[in-house]
């Protein structure tokens, strides 16, 4: 068999094979993108534990109509600028694929406004085919939309567990992050159910204490650790 080049439309559902497992790897990366905005408080709405509608709002930085145009082109990201960017991580991290992937293999949909502009501006996809930039009424911040995952692969969608299989994943992921960010706000919601409503904590002790209660908070011990170039800070639990 000769050698040819794959559509852009398969190369896309590939990445997104690779980028995206389930409806929890959604959310960790769209929340990710939310905190590296500059986000102080970050909604997560799903339905279906998430194969319905993933809905992720933030209070950032927001974007652009430009920069709106490109958000769901491989490889399109604020968080690298050159080579030197890769050997001096200030981000969650970056992954070039998640947003196209996202959009291959969902219908999306990004609305978004930065502070200081008068009006809002959002941006859709539907199966990889990205549409045009439109004025919108928007607060000032982003939220993204994600519905139908796996909508037009279905191989892939029929491996997805049940909701409250999926809900659990969904909920770890962004426990994890809220652990390692209690200066943000964080709120949770499946099926119009409110799973938790974190305000900020004044340090990881105190979000400790709203996922695990008081006694947790109050017995923990601090784990502190510098070397020449990572720091390490965490809490231990005595054995009782």
């Amino acid at each position: 068999m000769s050698i040819r080049l794959l559509p852009k439309v398969l190369v896309d559902k590939i990445a997104a094979g690779e980028v995206i497992e389930r409806p929890g790897s959604v959310v960790k990366e769209l929340v990710e993108n939310a905190l590296d905005a500059g986000a102080s408080r970050v909604e997560v709405d799903l339905e279906d534990g998430g194969s319905k509608l993933i809905r992720v709002r933030d209070d950032g930085c927001g974007m652009s109509a430009e920069d709106l145009a490109l958000a769901f082109l491989s490889h399109a990201t604020s968080k690298l600028q050159d080579e030197d960017d890769l050997f001096d991580v200030r981000t969650m991290g970056f992954r070039g694929e998640a947003l196209s992937s996202i959009a291959s293999v969902s219908q999306a949909r990004i609305a978004s406004r930065p502070a200081d502009a008068e009006a809002g501006h959002e941006i859709r996809a539907e199966g990889g085919e990205i549409g045009e930039v439109k004025p919108c009424a928007s607060p000032p911040g982003t939220e993204i939309e994600v519905r139908n995952l796996f909508y037009n692969v279905p191989v892939r969608r029929k491996f997805l567990r049940t909701p409250a299989t999926e809900m659990a994943h969904v909920t770890e992921a962004v426990t994890r992050l809220a652990l390692a960010r209690p200066d943000a706000a964080f709120v949770l919601t499946h099926n119009s159910r409110r799973v938790f409503n974190l305000p900020p904590a004044e340090d990881r002790a105190g979000r400790l204490g709203e996922f695990f209660g008081r006694e947790v908070a109050e017995n923990v011990i601090p784990l502190r650790e510098r070397f020449p170039e990572v720091e390490i800070e965490g809490y231990l639990l005595p054995p009782s």
